[in-house]
């Protein structure tokens, strides 16, 4: 009796990734090691499990409810990592006598939340972290932004905006207000503002938080303050004398913004928004979401902060730290919109064709002499038809194809043919290289 198949699919919230976004991923991938050793970053990497009580209670309330939690084979309660950070502050505290401090890390890498799916979000997911621990420095803040900055104009955008506040500014004012114990609360409601708006946030403010009216209301008054860094800050200033924890905080915003105008970041670029709060329970000062201008219903794509408290929880050393995640697969969303992926589906622009049967050896000879001349390049394994194979050439997205028969062979040339431009041209074999590289170089 024959089995019946198994019908194909994928679950849901998790995707599969064809050869052109695969490669657009990966290729945004190589883009953020290279900025990030270009501050000195260094890669590590850690498991995908954990121990549950490592990454229960780091994030928040709603962090846990999206674990994916099990007992393994040995009954052991573990978790699939929510994020990059919380298992870095466990590294940290684990081998801080072999990395010593401060330490800068990068680590590329997938994580896991059982929330639900929206367009860009999913629940298996790849981050792209950079990490400052060790220090509480307001010089690592701000280096922080300046990769952020650096990081999506390598990638391609120019129309972005780099969020920022400091949760020292609102801690300060919940100080004054008396709500000092209630934070986490009223952090986890501000960070709606955005998608709810002014009166939900109310609602939920007075309602789960309970606040008074008048404290929900300055709340949101203070949250909603628009206008310039310069300005916004001279404000928080005024509203926040005297208390040493806002002051502290709008010290260090203050700076952020004189020094990352010094170091050229343009000032359109980065915007003071005491709104976000970020909704991960471990942030403790400078705070960053970055949105795309052209597409802010995507979310932000690249966020993080400080974090001063976390890997406390592993280690009596103090090891305060600072970062960011780049959101990649919301950004391949972005990019997918905004006709940013190139849709060739091979990473070899070349295709050797395959004219005779008899002389599989020079085909394979020729791939591979312009692959040690740093082409991509990839043989057609038949002889079928030359049609055949510039069709399959052309569905791929090749740029040239090498093509060579008995006449060819017997006057030591080649055939190149831009798939592009319609053109073809016959080439002597000793200026075959040269030839394909002004090709390439000219539709790039």
């Amino acid at each position: 009796m024959t089995k019946p198949l198994i019908t194909p699919a994928t679950l849901k919230g998790f995707r599969d990734y064809l050869p052109a976004p695969a490669m657009a991923r990966e290729a945004i991938m190589e883009v953020a090691r290279r900025v990030y050793r270009s501050y000195g970053f260094s890669p590590i990497d850690t498991p995908a499990l954990e121990y549950t009580e490592v990454l229960l209670g780091k994030g928040g309330e709603e962090s846990d409810k999206q674990l994916f939690r099990f007992t393994d084979n040995g009954g052991r309660d573990v978790a699939l990592r929510f994020d990059l950070t919380v298992p870095f502050a466990r590294f940290a505290a684990q081998h801080l006598n072999e990395i010593g401090v401060p330490f800068k890390r990068y680590h590329l890498a997938p994580v896991w939340r059982g929330e639900n799916t929206q367009r860009g979000r999913y629940r298996e997911f790849v981050q792209c972290d950079f990490d400052t621990i060790g220090t509480d420095s307001n010089a690592a803040d701000i280096e922080t932004l300046l990769v952020i900055h650096d990081l999506l104009s390598a990638i391609g955008f120019e129309r972005f905006q780099i969020r920022v506040n400091n949760r020292l500014v609102l801690n300060g004012l919940l100080e004054k207000l008396g709500l000092a114990d209630r934070s986490a609360g009223v952090l986890r409601a501000l960070d709606k503002l955005h998608k709810i708006g002014r009166d939900g946030v109310l609602a939920e403010l007075c309602e789960r938080v309970q606040t008074t009216g008048e404290q929900a209301d300055q709340v949101l008054d203070f949250a909603q303050l628009s206008g310039s860094p310069v300005e916004i800050l001279n404000r928080l200033e005024e509203m926040l004398t005297g208390n040493a924890t806002g002051e502290l905080g709008v010290a260090r915003l203050r700076e952020l913004f004189q020094v990352a105008t010094h170091a050229g970041i343009p000032p359109q670029r980065v915007e003071l928004d005491v709104s976000i709060a970020r909704g991960l329970d471990y942030y403790t000062g400078t705070i960053y979401e970055t949105f795309l201008i052209d597409d802010p219903k995507i979310g932000s794509i690249c966020s993080g902060g400080r974090y001063d408290n976390l890997a406390g929880l592993f280690t009596s050393q103090k090891l305060p730290g600072v970062g960011a995640s780049l959101g990649l697969d919301r950004l391949l969303a972005a990019m997918e919109t905004f006709g940013m992926i190139a849709q060739a589906s091979t990473p070899a622009p070349v295709l050797v064709t395959q004219f005779d049967a008899t002389r599989v050896d020079e085909y394979t000879r020729i791939g591979r002499l312009l692959r040690q001349a740093g082409l991509n390049t990839e043989v057609f394994p038949d002889a079928r038809g030359v049609g055949k194979q510039l069709k399959y050439a052309d569905k791929k997205g090749f740029r040239l194809a090498v093509i060579a028969g008995s006449d060819e062979f017997a006057a030591g040339v080649w055939q190149v043919k831009d798939l592009r431009a319609g053109s073809q041209s016959q080439v002597p074999e000793s200026q075959l290289i040269d030839h394909i590289r002004t090709l390439l170089q000219s539709s790039s």
